[in-house]
């Protein structure tokens, strides 16, 4: 029969986190999931923003009546604000789409409607003694993302254990120790570029099971140079990186702390500083590395990965990313049974990613590689 799994947490330890940085950004996993299938449940926030979807007024400064894109998202009562304006309007009717509106509420400097623009909900006022409004709610949602087997034979012959290595002092621990660091870097590797399979297939013995990484769960802020009003230019810019945070910071909850790049990307954040650097007189180090961006929309940690593809860089809130074993599948090593003269054995593991809110995370696509 073979032996008890042995636990390789120890060995885990030995790899050097330059090969797994983003793992070790992330940190340890807070619980094991509990099935091949991982399910999570995510809800939203009442929107608080609209946009004007009309273009013909009498007169833009004046008009009391306009049509927006969702009128369910105001109530009589409401106290609203286009964006760049200063004036505020409050909102006495709501049919459908349409609106009817205090202009210059509280006396506040006269705005000018314009098609497309976003409105901004400042918040309802109920009247003192009044019935409580209608239930308004969002539904919860179910997410799930698909469990994946990493595993990796080691074998020993017996002489191979017997002899004295140079510089090895038990073979079969230094293969372990090798097959850990590769299938730790693929973990890595799939939870950034990672694709889960488009049919339903949960995994078996003729099918293999396949994690959604990072790339595949974002599709809200999703930046390319020029494009949708994002700022131009293939090298990765200070102007690019606070847009996209800030857009970011504006839709979500959470704020990004991490920003993950490759060598190239990683060399366009540390040129930010490149023109202020400043050396003392004696100082006998040169250094030319950002490892911490701080802007007005959050302190991020930069860090370096091999893994993500040229001319991409990810922005993320690592309160919201998990990376997770199957319960009593964090990685280990199992012996085989003994057949012939020789030691054989596994290492192997099964991991999820858990990615919450997408929108709460950024990808600025399409830089120069």
């Amino acid at each position: 029969m073979p032996e008890m799994a042995e636990d390789v947490g120890d060995l885990v330890g030995l790899v050097s986190p330059y090969e797994t940085p983003l793992l070790d950004a992330l940190g340890d996993p807070a619980r094991p999931v509990r099935g091949t299938v991982h399910e999570w449940l995510e809800d939203t926030l009442l929107p608080n923003t609209d946009t004007i979807n009309d273009s013909v007024y009498g007169n833009a400064n004046t008009d009391t009546t306009f049509t927006v894109a969702n009128g369910t998202r105001f109530r009589v009562g409401d106290q609203i604000q286009q964006d760049l304006m200063s004036e505020v309007m409050f909102v006495t009717g709501v049919a459908g789409n349409d609106l009817t509106v205090v202009r210059q509420y509280g006396g506040t400097a006269v705005g000018t409607l314009a098609n497309n623009a976003v409105l901004r909900i400042l918040g309802n006022a109920s009247l003192e003694g009044e019935d409580a409004a209608a239930v308004r709610f969002t539904s919860r949602s179910r997410v799930s993302n698909y469990t994946q087997i990493f595993a990796s034979t080691v074998e020993v012959s017996g002489s191979e254990l017997a002899v004295r290595q140079l510089g090895v002092a038990d073979e079969l621990d230094y293969q372990k120790q090798q097959r850990l660091r590769e299938i730790l870097r693929d973990l890595e590797n799939c939870v950034i570029n990672g694709v889960a399979p488009a049919a339903n297939q949960q995994g078996s013995a003729t099918v293999r099971r396949t994690m959604k990484g990072i790339f595949g769960w974002i599709t809200t802020n999703k930046f390319t140079p020029g494009s949708g009003g994002f700022p131009s230019g293939t090298t990765l810019s200070e102007d690019q990186l606070n847009q996209a945070l800030r857009t970011i910071w504006q839709t979500a909850s959470g704020q990004v702390d991490l920003i993950v790049v490759n060598g190239k990307q990683k060399r366009a954040i540390n040129a930010f500083i490149g023109t202020n650097r400043r050396y003392e007189v004696d100082s006998a180090t040169y250094k030319d590395g950002v490892g911490v961006y701080e802007s007005d929309y959050g302190v991020c940690a930069v860090v370096l990965s091999r893994w993500v593809p040229a001319g991409n860089v990810l922005l993320l809130d690592s309160s919201r990313i998990e990376v997770m074993p199957l319960a009593g599948r964090s990685f280990q090593y199992r012996q085989l049974a003994t057949v012939g003269d020789r030691s054989s054995g596994q290492v192997i593991g099964e991991y999820t990613l858990e990615f919450r809110n997408q929108a709460a995370h950024g990808l600025i696509n399409g830089l120069a590689v």
